[in-house]
């Protein structure tokens, strides 16, 4: 539930067109409801701007099924699962046909709530094809969040011309999410030629010496540009959070 669900509620209730054990019945799961496995935190959204999200990794199919059961089936709202497997998604996949899958983003997407336009997209670029799966994850978030997306691919600075092309698409945007491996450079030449803040997600692609991303971590925190954020390696989901913030600002 968020502001736009409790006004309209405390409205109807006003209007004498909701009861009030009717509306005592929608609000029973706040703040939270309590499944044994996992205490589904229905509060975020009305205290943070948005929902809770499922975290796969380290859960057992069976208790992500349980988590997804109670959210597709007595919530109203998006619902999202990050770090989702094929198995995952076969398990839920009968609860709702509009659940979607993204085999490159490893998310459970379901999109049923019109929420707000905000005043512009979110740009997300990757470096190279081999930090989309990172993005992916990053733009399935901010789209549940109700975010317009705009994915500019593969312009890392191997061959930054093709950075040039896309400039346009940026500058459009209210805030760009970079993603990049190797040595992290990308988000400080973006930021060098827009007027957006930049959020950088390092990733765990690269060679030996990258040290599984630590090393375009260190990089990105060590941007020359200024308005650059940094977020944890392959953590496409937090950056997504934050732009989803900045852009309802």
């Amino acid at each position: 539930m968020n502001t736009t669900d409790l006004t309209h509620l405390l409205l109807a209730v006003q209007r004498g067109e909701t009861s009030v054990p009717e509306a005592l019945a929608q609000l029973r799961d706040m703040p939270s409801r309590e499944l044994g496995i996992a205490s589904l935190d229905h509060h975020r959204e009305l205290r943070q701007g948005y929902p809770e999200a499922i975290l796969c990794q380290g859960k057992t199919v069976d208790q992500v099924a349980t988590i997804l059961h109670h959210l597709v089936t007595e919530h109203e709202g998006n619902v999202l699962a990050t770090r989702a497997t094929e198995a995952v998604y076969e398990a839920v996949a009968h609860l709702d046909p509009r659940l979607r899958y993204n085999p490159l983003g490893r998310t459970i997407t379901l999109l049923r709530k019109p929420l707000p336009v905000p005043p512009g997209p979110i740009a997300i670029v990757t470096a190279g094809t081999a930090d989309v799966p990172v993005a992916e994850e990053a733009a399935e978030t901010a789209t549940v969040f109700g975010n317009p997306v705009e994915r500019v691919t593969d312009v890392g600075v191997a061959g930054v011309h093709r950075l040039v092309g896309a400039l346009d698409r940026l500058r459009a945007a209210r805030v760009v999410i970079v993603v990049a491996g190797m040595e992290g450079a990308l988000p400080s030449v973006v930021a060098g030629l827009i007027d957006r803040p930049v959020i950088a997600v390092p990733t765990s692609v690269g060679y030996g010496a990258s040290f599984g991303g630590l090393a375009a971590l260190l990089g990105m925190l060590n941007s020359c540009a200024g308005g650059v954020g940094v977020v944890n390696i392959d953590n496409g989901y937090g950056a997504a959070c934050l732009a989803n913030l900045i852009n309802r600002l």
